[in-house]
């Protein structure tokens, strides 16, 4: 549904009403804007039984390739099925298109400098992510994404697409510093530790998972947010990714939490920052 403007012209607001007029602005920004958020859906995705025939089909077959190639476990397969369902139907082929980028980027990470990783004890199982692994870095977006549909907020969207740039981070950036570094830097105290530690971080680690969190966040442009606004799932991604770290320090390292928890954590961070943030500048 394209947003009302107001004829007198004015620059747009972007929140849950659509667009409001402020303060004098060109009009023709305020039109490129308004053109963007046009191809933002206001409702769920999966509206007809062809789009949800799509959905399953498309649904199968991503959970079984990720099991084919040692992506996820079978129970990690079914939950991750439900996610991508989940996503497409709430946010449409955008959300999905993010989800992918999600499991390609990790699954490569979790392939880098496989033999040290073994060596250290590091390495992810052999048969891929189980259910709970799947469930804690993926359900907030889930959330997220179905909040949106059925409450028509696009700051929602925000929110999902921080939760998976997070997620890909955090994988990324622990992937790629026990892959790469010999050591490193306990987040609360820099004190220099074994790589792989909980809430160990690295240089090379965490420019990787800043990395990750960007290239994620770009391709949630096509769920319609607007390039301007692809900074906040990645600032935001990248914080949940350092609060991860900080949580694992205190809290996992002790045994207070397991790994799942505090990957859950991360992305509820990374989603409250960026649907914070959003709320702010609407």
């Amino acid at each position: 549904m394209a947003p009302a403007v107001d004829p007198s012209g004015g620059s747009y607001q972007f929140d849950s009403y659509g667009v409001r007029s402020s303060k004098s602005f060109p009009d023709r920004h305020m039109s490129l804007k308004i053109l963007c958020l046009m191809y933002i859906p206001t409702r769920i995705w999966a509206v007809s039984p062809l789009r949800f025939g799509f959905i399953f089909i498309v649904t199968i077959a991503f959970a079984g390739i990720g099991h084919l190639i040692h992506g996820v476990s079978r129970t990690g397969a079914i939950a991750g099925g439900v996610v991508c369902l989940v996503l497409f139907a709430c946010a449409g082929p955008g959300a999905f298109a993010a989800l992918f980028s999600v499991f390609a980027l990790t699954w490569l990470a979790t392939r880098l400098g496989k033999t040290r990783k073994q060596r250290l004890g590091t390495a992810e199982r052999r048969e891929g992510r189980t259910a709970s692994q799947v469930i804690a870095n993926l359900a907030i977006a889930c959330l997220c994404a179905a909040l949106f549909a059925f409450g028509g907020t696009p700051v929602w969207l925000l929110a999902m697409a921080a939760a998976l740039a997070e997620a890909a981070a955090d994988t990324v950036s622990s992937e790629c510093g026990q892959a790469f570094s010999e050591s490193a830097r306990l987040i609360t105290t820099f004190v220099s530790v074994p790589a792989g530690t909980d809430g160990g971080v690295t240089p090379l680690g965490t420019t990787a998972g800043a990395g990750a969190a960007i290239l994620v966040s770009a391709v949630c442009a096509l769920i319609g947010l607007p390039a301007s606004w692809l900074w906040i799932p990645a600032i935001a991604g990248v914080f949940g990714m350092l609060a991860d770290s900080y949580i694992g320090a205190l809290f996992e390292r002790p045994g207070q939490i397991n790994n799942d928890g505090v990957n859950l954590i991360g992305t509820v961070v990374a989603a409250g920052v960026a649907f914070g943030i959003g709320a702010l500048v609407r």
